[in-house]
C-alpha cells in the first residue's frame, strides 16, 4: 500500500532544500541531488494541491457555494 504524501512535510522538506542550495556551499553532484529532490517534492505538492481543489470544487457544487458571496454582509446596505 502506498504511504500517503504529508504535504507540509514536503513544503518543510523543500524550504530546507531551498536554503541548502542557497547557501552555495553544495558540489555539483550535491545540488544536482537536491534539486531533484526538490523537484519531486514539488510535483507532489501541486499533485496533492489540485486535489484538495478538486475536492473543494465537487462539495462546493453540492452546497450550491459557486459564486463568490462577501463574508460579511453589510447590514447598511438595502436588500
Amino acid at each position: 500500500m502506498a504511504k500517503k504524501f504529508d504535504f507540509n512535510k514536503g513544503l518543510k522538506d523543500l524550504e530546507v532544500i531551498v536554503q541548502t542550495m542557497e547557501s552555495g556551499d553544495l558540489n555539483l553532484e550535491d545540488s544536482l541531488k537536491h534539486f531533484e529532490r526538490g523537484v519531486v517534492l514539488t510535483r507532489q505538492c501541486q499533485t496533492a494541491l489540485s486535489e484538495a481543489e478538486q475536492k473543494i470544487a465537487i462539495l462546493s457544487a453540492d452546497d450550491n457555494y459557486h459564486t463568490q458571496q462577501p463574508l460579511i454582509q453589510d447590514s447598511n446596505k438595502e436588500s
